[in-house]
């Protein structure tokens, strides 16, 4: 059996090498994507000719950069979500009822996704837009989400997960996160403090369908100095649990 280093495809991987570096720039020239991959003239020319030719970099005055056609992708599969247009209701209202940030993420493997965000009068800025990725162990959706999977897939997640830490208090121990997947569990919300990023408190959680399918999670983020112990475990999770549940209440009858 092929292992997964033998089954790459190296020309394609070449393809992604460039497509990643454009999103990190933003727009380059040929030349200076030769001298970041450190790449042949002509391995850039194909490569950047082909992605050209089917629509994915578009080449303008200041040199190349990438398409639209990736929002086309991004914007059909979040209106593949279940309730997309309640999701987007309910996260405005709870911008608007908190004054903080809100958001609603998905799980694509050890990674979660901002599928939509909005922000309130007072909001902190943390940097989460719609498409960001991270790592799904260090927020409060995020760990809404790995607890209530099914016991051997939550494992599965678990054991693959890098439990990389991206903030002071970023739970970098397994043992210690099954311990908080289990608290989680028992009061239905989990609690982010300061483990995605310093200074900033959250509150998570998961919007389930169909009894026990997962597809995302709830969360509202704040500044510590706001989103104190109070606030945080007596005001917010009524708020953030009501609007899970009005949200899978419409996915159910709609």
């Amino acid at each position: 059996m092929e292992n997964q280093s033998a089954s790459r495809v190296k020309t394609t991987e070449t393809s992604f090498e460039m497509l990643e570096a454009l999103f990190q720039e933003g727009e380059a020239t040929r030349e200076e994507l030769e001298e970041r991959l450190g790449m042949a003239t002509s391995t850039v020319h194909r490569h950047l000719a082909t992605l050209q030719e089917y629509g994915y970099v578009v080449r303008g005055p200041e040199g190349y950069r990438l398409s639209f056609k990736f929002l086309t992708f991004g914007g059909f599969l979040r209106r593949e979500v279940p309730g997309y247009s309640m999701v987007k209701q309910k996260i405005d209202d709870l911008a608007s009822q908190t004054d903080e940030r809100a958001q609603f993420i998905i799980r694509e493997g050890t990674d979660r996704v901002y599928l939509y965000t909005e922000i309130g009068d007072n909001p902190v800025q943390t940097g989460a837009h719609t498409g960001r990725r991270g790592p799904i162990h260090s927020s409060a959706a995020g760990k809404a989400i790995v607890a209530f999977l099914p016991a051997e897939e939550r494992e599965q997640v678990i054991d693959s997960i890098s439990l990389e830490q991206t903030g002071p208090n970023t739970i970098t121990d397994p043992e210690r996160l099954r311990e908080d997947l289990a608290e989680i569990r028992e009061r239905g919300y989990a609690l982010n403090r300061e483990e995605s990023t310093a200074g900033v408190h959250a509150i998570g959680a998961p919007v389930t369908v169909n009894d026990d399918e997962i597809i995302g999670a709830i969360s509202v983020s704040g500044p510590a100095t706001r989103l104190k112990s109070d606030r945080l475990e007596n005001e917010l999770p009524d708020l953030v649990l009501a609007a899970t549940n009005e949200l899978e209440l419409h996915i159910e009858h709609s």
